[in-house]
């Protein structure tokens, strides 16, 4: 009786284990393990949507990200320069990256006249896929194409490579404000533009006073 009992337990510890590395795996499609989907030099854990904010006098030299869409354009955050931009890695099979499309959607649509804009990274899918992804959820922004990880490359000390989605702030100088590793919130992403819109005296009102906390 007590073999049969202890493997009962046994049985449910397994399928607890198994449910919270499922659950992991969801909040960040393409996070590693074995520390592969840590940010470099930090230790930080890939894909639970946690928020690390930089203060001003914090931030780091500015950076650019650039591409081609899979329209064919060439687009570069140099030439958003004075613009809050959002900046968010995603590919049409990424269960978290199609939960958050709409609250990216509406951020593009609802604060393009506060200054704020939104480029997409792709680092997965061939042309018809992504474009079909943007019209299911009628993406207004532009999305660089990036399977060879030549563009993700560039934010290798701000987001882990393989961690998708994940999110990145630029604020007005082009300097990372903010991430979101893992799948991000509407409302977080809207009180972190609001915080650092405020910064120069732009944007909504409505900024929220607590903000976004630090992961």
């Amino acid at each position: 009786m007590m073999r049969r009992t202890g493997g009962r337990a046994l049985r449910r510890a397994t399928v607890a284990t198994g449910a919270v590395v499922v659950a992991g795996l969801l909040a960040a499609c393409g996070a590693q393990d074995s520390g592969a989907g840590d940010v470099v030099g930090q230790g930080f854990v890939s894909g639970d949507g946690s928020v690390k904010q930089w203060d001003a006098g914090d931030r780091e030299d500015p950076v650019t990200v650039e591409g081609t869409t899979f329209e064919g354009d060439d687009v570069s955050t140099a030439d958003w320069l004075g613009d809050v931009v959002v900046v968010n890695t995603w590919y049409a099979g990424c269960a978290p990256c199609r939960a958050e499309a709409p609250d990216l959607v509406a951020l593009a649509n609802e604060r393009e006249a506060d200054g704020v804009r939104v480029l997409g990274i792709n680092t997965e899918d061939e042309a018809g896929a992504a474009l079909a992804f943007q019209r299911t959820f009628e993406v207004p922004y532009p999305s660089i194409e990036d399977r060879s990880g030549q563009v993700v490359a560039g934010l290798s000390g701000v987001v882990p490579l393989q961690a998708v989605p994940s999110t990145v702030v630029l604020d007005g100088e082009g300097r990372v404000a903010a991430r979101v590793i893992g799948q991000a919130e509407g409302s977080t992403l809207d009180a972190i533009v609001d915080e650092v819109l405020a910064e120069s005296g732009a944007g909504s009102d409505d900024a929220a006073d607590g903000g976004a906390e630090d992961a």
